[in-house]
């Protein structure tokens, strides 16, 4: 994913964004970042974005530039970032563990003899100690990356060219958060609880800072861009500030992740003429589109960090194999994935660009066999410049079969699925199509999108009654329902778990008798750990011959378990 999504408390969420993203800085003019070699180490000064600016006391511009104490009032406190006036109810405080523990000491009967409190005393410290502290929310950390192939034209090209590609960049960006805006940022009110109801209802924007990096922390090349949207927002219909409602910011990450590919596509193209082509990147991973003619070799010479990431989760799929006797879910191979992010994650260095580019360019005119930069021109000099459509271009028709498709293959990944779910793959089924617009891509990804929620089976049930004009959303519908939160299926689905549920009550498969089963149990598996059976429920483990099989325990008296090697 091109976006992804951190949630960054009032604690240790601050300290990351001030050490890691902000970290830096140097005195700039924020209108000339990313556009100018920079001698001094660092990066750009943040700067606001947001519809929700206006909201705020003091005059904040889009795009004016972000002070330290500006953003400490706002995330590490909450707090209107020119004024410092209060934004809603102030950060919740939550007990540490040595509080928690202290409240479960004071409750200790006066029986109890100096030892037995001193012994219980430690149990519970040690046990407080283990238990996660809460804190609150301050906001959302998202990173926009730009694919490869652009980070490698952008690293090797001359500063006009980095110039246009960067303006590009921010372009997307201003894009899906005016998407974000309009689909996603909601905010709760009411109350819960069997007499309350909670209302989701619109805000008037948000408010966020947006700090440009250049590298990764092995100094390969990686434009990206940290966008930290505060959770504090201004509801529509009373103006009082109140946090995001944090579920559907996470529902759409996705879909916003597509979005923002295919937006800075059709931008890259209106401005430098490229054309973009699918390429895949191996099992377990999804397709990636990258720009015609920059070569693989190119993008891999800058993808050190990729290598050290996939040898460390290449090695602990290994190991589970070998421990386990089977390939890991797709599940698990994610997780190893972002085990390995963090077990090669190597300390951020600051560099200026200035020196970033000349090793850049160093490295790419070893590899080409030519000047770099002038490879870069002549790359762009020759692209074959794709059509740009505009909405209307497309027919309905045609939309109509995209849709299907759209729900085909997100039926294949999914028993269930929401209008993220396929908005995100109505946008990867058009990536090969260039549009001169954002909103002409919105308007034909919002009809896919239509059209593959009637094709859909809907699950959720409709109302039951209808909401008066003043709890209904200006699209008609109830604020009592989530924004995008109707679920959907499919027969196909519901059928192939028809299918299964007949197969579950097939007792055609060999069997073992349950008291091999039962004696197994009472053994220790190869790891030493105590085995046990329920009959009624659930599965056991035994071993044969040095493997391990599933067994299915039938029901209690039925005298056989069906094996599943």
């Amino acid at each position: 994913m091109t976006i992804s999504i951190r949630v960054m408390t009032a604690g240790d969420g601050y300290r990351y964004l001030l050490n890691a993203v902000v970290a830096g800085d140097g005195d700039r003019d924020a209108s000339s970042a990313l556009t100018r070699y920079y001698l001094e180490a660092g990066t750009p000064p943040g700067i606001w974005l947001g519809a929700g600016l206006p909201g705020l006391a003091g005059e904040i511009a889009v795009g004016a530039s972000v002070s330290e104490e500006q953003l400490r009032r706002l995330m590490g406190h909450g707090q209107d970032p020119s004024s410092g006036e209060q934004l809603g109810r102030p950060y919740r405080k939550f007990a540490t563990a040595g509080e928690r523990a202290q409240r479960r000491i004071d409750q200790f009967p006066k029986s109890l003899t100096a030892g037995e409190r001193a012994a219980q005393q430690t149990l519970i410290e040690a046990e407080e100690a283990q238990n996660p502290t809460n804190a609150p929310v301050a906001g959302f950390d998202l990173t926009f990356s730009v694919p490869k192939s652009v980070s490698t034209l952008w690293a090797v090209a001359d500063g006009g060219t980095q110039a246009l590609v960067a303006q590009a960049h921010h372009t997307a960006i201003r894009d899906v958060i005016a998407l974000l805006e309009r689909d996603v940022a909601m905010t709760r009110v009411g109350a819960k609880g069997p007499r309350g109801a909670v209302a989701q209802v619109d805000v008037r924007g948000v408010i966020a800072t947006a700090y440009d990096h250049y590298d990764s922390r092995t100094a390969d090349p990686q434009l990206h861009t940290h966008v930290v949207i505060a959770n504090r927002v201004q509801a529509v219909d009373d103006g009082k500030w109140r946090t995001l409602d944090s579920r559907a910011i996470h529902a759409a990450v996705t879909g916003l992740s597509e979005h923002y590919n295919a937006v800075l596509s059709d931008h890259l193209t209106q401005i430098l003429g490229v054309g973009w082509e699918a390429r895949e990147r191996g099992a377990g991973r999804s397709t990636a589109w990258e720009i015609v003619g920059v070569p693989q070799e190119l993008m891999d010479e800058f993808s050190s960090r990729t290598r050290d990431i996939e040898q460390v989760k290449d090695r602990l799929v290994d190991e589970y194999v070998s421990k386990h006797g089977r390939q890991p879910s797709p599940k698990l191979v994610w997780q190893f994935r972002q085990q390995a992010t963090l077990e090669t994650r190597p300390p951020k260095q600051q560099h200026s660009l200035s020196d970033l580019t000349s090793q850049w360019r160093e490295r790419a005119t070893a590899l080409l066999g030519e000047d770099a930069p002038t490879w870069a021109s002549a790359l762009l000099a020759g692209s074959e410049h794709e059509p740009l459509l505009r909405a209307d271009d497309i027919p309905l028709e045609d939309l109509e079969e995209v849709a299907e498709v759209v729900v085909q293959q997100v039926g294949d990944r999914r028993a269930t699925w929401k209008r993220w779910n396929l908005h995100a793959e109505a946008v990867r089924q058009t990536m090969d199509l260039r549009f001169a617009s954002a909103n002409d891509r919105d308007a034909i990804t919002q009809q896919i999108v239509d059209a593959a929620e009637r094709v859909s089976l809907r699950l959720t049930p409709s109302e039951l009654a209808t909401s008066p004009s003043l709890f209904r959303r200006a699209d008609g519908a109830s604020v009592f329902r989530p924004k995008a939160g109707t679920v959907f299926s499919s027969e196909q689905v519901l059928a192939a778990e028809d299918r299964l549920l007949a197969a579950s009550n097939d007792r055609s498969a060999p069997t073992v008798p349950l008291a091999w089963i039962e004696d197994a149990a009472r053994t220790k598996n190869r790891d030493g750990h105590t085995l046990s059976v329920n009959q009624e429920q659930a599965i056991a483990k035994i071993g044969v011959s040095g493997r391990v099989l599933d067994v299915l325990v039938g029901p209690a008296g039925t005298g056989n378990t069906t094996c599943r090697v």
